[in-house]
């Protein structure tokens, strides 16, 4: 009797487990516009980290954006102006469950209002360094490991400005290759045969105008074999439903990226989400958090 008891209230838990997650349709991971959802009776501006049930309807202004993310995992871009019912948003998406949701729901906790409140208190006094420094946002050693064939390295705008000088050396301080570019970062490209066959190398940058202006040398690492099939084989998991294709699958790379401890292949994947949406300042704004967070900057005071 008392085996008997016990089961129904499990079932009761699971039960309202099971209604609790098909309570929301869709999750907002970012918005650009005056979008407005109406949930009963009146309008309201969606934010990120809005929750839309199957019988809202959203309304996007003119050159808006919202990425969604559905119950089930999968994400889904929206840039059309004009009304929407979530209901047939969510009968568009292909049936099945995605693991997305890990990632998706880091991604919203690591940059809703009280993370970054909690970050903001924890930051403390800002250290700036000298004028003649050049900090560069990449991870210390023992976290400077990367899994893809390319990265974005980033640093800190001196005043002495740019443009600036990027040079790639082997672990003997050999020179490899060197970029010149006027922006704060640049693109390497690690399937280049100058770079292939290194399984580490260090990155410095310094400014073209005044050389003394100069980053500290920093390594990089490629992933072992071991450690690469391991990130491979977690990433093919939710490969299928990101295709590559846009910004909202690159923003959440980045999160599946930084959960796995691979803060480079993570940042390049939120300069890429920012490169395809330039006008969407909500992937700007998580980039900013993400290199917090993870203390690659510090926020200016």
């Amino acid at each position: 009797m008392k085996k008997g008891r016990i089961l129904l209230a499990v079932g009761f838990v699971v039960a309202a487990l099971s209604v609790s997650a098909q309570d929301y349709a869709f999750k907002v991971l970012a918005n650009k516009g005056a979008n407005e959802y109406k949930s009963g009776e009146g309008w309201q501006a969606i934010k990120t980290g809005t929750t839309l049930k199957k019988d809202d309807e959203l309304k996007l202004g003119e050159n808006s954006y919202l990425a969604l993310v559905h119950s089930s995992g999968k994400p889904l871009e929206l840039k059309q102006a004009g009304p929407h019912k979530v209901a047939d948003l969510a009968a568009s998406m292909k049936p099945g469950a995605s693991v997305l949701n890990k990632y998706t729901d880091f991604i919203l906790s690591s940059n809703s209002a009280e993370a970054k409140k909690n970050r903001l208190s924890a930051t403390g006094a800002v250290h700036r360094g000298t004028a003649d420094q050049l900090p560069l946002f990449l991870p210390p050693a023992q976290n400077a490991s990367i899994f893809g064939k390319s990265m974005v390295v980033e640093w800190e705008v001196p005043k002495s400005g740019g443009p600036y000088v990027v040079t790639i050396k082997n672990i003997f301080e050999d020179e490899l290759v060197k970029y010149e570019t006027p922006e704060t970062h640049q693109r390497i490209d690690l399937s280049d045969p100058k770079l292939a066959s290194e399984t580490a190398f260090l990155i410095e940058v310094s400014s073209k105008s005044d050389s003394k202006v100069k980053s500290e040398s920093k390594v990089v690492k490629r992933l072992s074999a071991a450690d690469g099939e391991r990130i491979k084989k977690a990433f093919m998991e939710i490969a299928g439903d990101l295709k590559d294709q846009s910004a909202l699958d690159r923003y959440i790379q980045a999160g599946f990226y930084e959960q796995n401890g691979l803060l480079i292949d993570a940042l390049t994947s939120y300069e890429d989400a920012i490169k395809m949406a330039p006008d969407v300042d909500a992937y700007r704004e998580a980039r900013d958090e993400f290199l917090y967070r993870n203390k690659l900057a510090t926020p200016k005071p």
